[in-house]
């Protein structure tokens, strides 16, 4: 297995992709290229490259940068690089904390979409009630059709399966009411479809049957996902820290915490987002994971750990089946 990782897409670049690469080498051996500026990754790796092949790179794509134009014009960026070594064969999976937007446009210009997919749509797994939930658009098509939302409906759903291992996968709607005529008029209209699809559809959910866990995949076009997926963050951030100043607040409750200490613990790790390490871009063909710009050391290594288990368990041909039988099952019904 071989994973591409750039160097040069983090905030604070490349300092994080370099200790999360000599990590990930020594915990599963060679097998991973770490494109970017080769002069200064070689000075950083110093004796520690032992397994990790540099890719020289002379561009990077900038967070300023447009999205459309720099996709086509910074061909030797790190981006633009390291997606070709997976066009090519040479790598089974990207990942990157740089521009998501411009990992998007790139990827879709030297990758292009599967066969049948519309529109790509970007995943991300929901901490929620009793585990995780895969939460599809959370930002790639701010704009979307009825048929998106399906299509996010059959991607989300084989990638429930085959990264969590969810069998026959519970898809809801999020929407402002449970029944089926609440909603926007995407929602609307994408209710039906998905309630044909073959999916195990579970209908319109709200946030709080979100979080409780009702449903293993929800569907949302990407300005609603983005909104939710930054304010759930917000909110998570915001209860580790009252808890922190409330249990450090007097003598008494210093205690307390210093029992409950492996409690909170635990609750800090289920809430971080670095555990998960990475957003998954679903409908491109290749696999693509797409890191927030903030990460850290221990985020790139989560995220190369959810590449590696995508490339483990057959994901890409997963989600090319999963399109498929979704054209299948609509084929009938178009006819009808």
């Amino acid at each position: 297995m071989r994973i591409a990782l750039d160097a040069m897409g983090s905030d604070t670049h490349p300092g994080p992709e370099v200790e999360a690469a000599v990590e990930a080498t020594r915990l599963f051996g060679a097998g991973l290229f770490l494109i970017g500026h080769q002069p200064r990754l070689q000075k950083m790796l110093g004796s520690r490259a032992k397994g990790i092949e540099i890719v020289h790179a002379p561009d990077v794509f900038e967070m300023t940068d447009h999205i459309s134009l720099s996709a086509l014009r910074r061909a030797q960026s790190s981006m633009g690089i390291g997606l070709d070594l997976v066009k090519a064969g040479k790598a089974d999976a990207f990942v990157t904390a740089g521009n998501t937007g411009g990992a998007m446009a790139t990827a879709l210009s030297r990758l292009g979409r599967l066969s049948g997919v519309l529109r790509p749509g970007l995943t991300v797994l929901f901490p929620v009630k009793g585990g995780r939930t895969v939460a599809i658009d959370i930002g790639a098509n701010a704009e979307c059709k009825p048929e998106y939302l399906l299509q996010f409906g059959l991607l989300g759903s084989a990638y429930a399966e085959k990264v969590l291992g969810v069998s026959n996968p519970r898809v809801g709607l999020i929407s402002n009411g449970e029944e089926a005529g609440k909603g926007s008029d995407l929602v609307r209209a994408a209710y039906p479809l998905l309630a044909a699809s073959g999916l195990n559809f579970s209908g319109n959910i709200e946030g709080k049957e979100l979080f409780g866990g009702a449903v293993d995949v929800v569907v949302m076009d990407g300005f609603t996902g983005n909104v939710l997926m930054k304010g759930a963050e917000a909110v998570a951030k915001l209860i580790t820290d009252r808890l922190r100043d409330e249990l450090t607040a007097s003598w008494r409750t210093r205690v307390g915490a210093l029992l409950a200490r492996p409690a909170f613990k635990n609750l800090r790790k289920d809430l971080d987002p670095r555990e998960v390490g990475a957003a998954t871009l679903l409908g491109v063909d290749g696999l693509v994971f797409v890191a927030h710009g903030r990460s850290d050391a221990t985020a790139m290594l989560n995220a190369i750990k959810l590449a590696r288990r995508s490339v483990e368990v057959g994901l890409l041909q997963s989600l090319r089946s999963a399109i498929q039988a979704g054209l299948s099952q609509r084929a009938p019904q178009a006819a009808a």
